[in-house]
């Protein structure tokens, strides 16, 4: 495979939510912590996140970038010595941060920020500056297959997390470019108009993707953990 394999490692309300109160419901705290403990089941090097949701772990959104020459349109690699990566799809270059690593939970994790070529120099400059690597899938639109080659090529990544958002989900799921489906599902629902396990994007194709039940397994505190295989992943 010249891809990582990739779960897609979700925690959802019983309406299809994955975000919204149903989260702070003291009934889905048991559930809740559980999906974090069952990440690391999947030994991965890798987790990567879409944009919005990359910015519950960062520093917000750069402003007033200072003027930078033009910056040829090349893969980065910043010196590191971390072997665990965190990943943000950041196609235009829009995300801050106070240097190139995530820590969390004691474990430092490097930044890798997957951008198109129509990101800024300021931008690019600006991560070169903070010691951050990055790669380019795509010139306008994020290529799904393009930043997996390379985040396995490059990085050596050979199994990775994606922990949303839904549109993220569904660009790496629409490309083929996701083995399983981690569901845990909390036993609580809010009914709140927000983004589902899986969001079309509009330049998705209009079609469905079926999967292959792999287990079920009911959690501690009336979870359940679901967990399928994509049927139209790309070997």
């Amino acid at each position: 495979m010249n891809r990582p394999y990739t779960v897609c490692h979700i925690f959802s309300a019983l309406d299809g939510g994955i975000v919204g109160n149903y989260m702070y419901a003291p009934e889905t705290t048991a559930a809740r912590e559980q999906y974090g403990k069952l990440r690391t089941t999947f030994e991965s090097n890798a987790i990567l996140y879409g944009t919005t949701t990359m910015l519950d772990f960062c520093d917000g959104v750069v402003v007033d970038l200072p003027k930078s020459k033009p910056i040829e349109r090349k893969d980065y690699i910043a010196p590191h010595k971390e072997d665990k990566y965190v990943i943000a799809l950041d196609c235009m270059g829009t995300l801050a941060y106070s240097q190139n690593y995530l820590e969390r939970h004691g474990l430092k994790q490097h930044i890798i920020e997957v951008l198109t070529k129509a990101v800024s120099d300021e931008y690019l400059a600006y991560l070169r500056g903070l010691g951050i690597s990055y790669i380019f899938a795509g010139n306008k639109e994020l290529e799904c297959e393009i930043a997996m080659i390379k985040l396995k090529e490059i990085f050596g990544i050979e199994r990775l997390v994606i922990a949303g958002g839904g549109y993220t989900d569904w660009s790496f799921a629409d490309a083929g470019m996701i083995d399983e489906l981690s569901l845990v599902l909390a036993p609580a629902a809010d009914g709140e108009q927000q983004v589902t396990v899986f969001e079309r994007t509009d330049s998705s194709l209009n079609r469905a993707i079926a999967f292959t039940l792999k287990d079920v397994q009911k959690l501690e505190g009336n979870g359940i953990w679901l967990r399928y295989t994509f049927n139209n992943a790309k070997g």
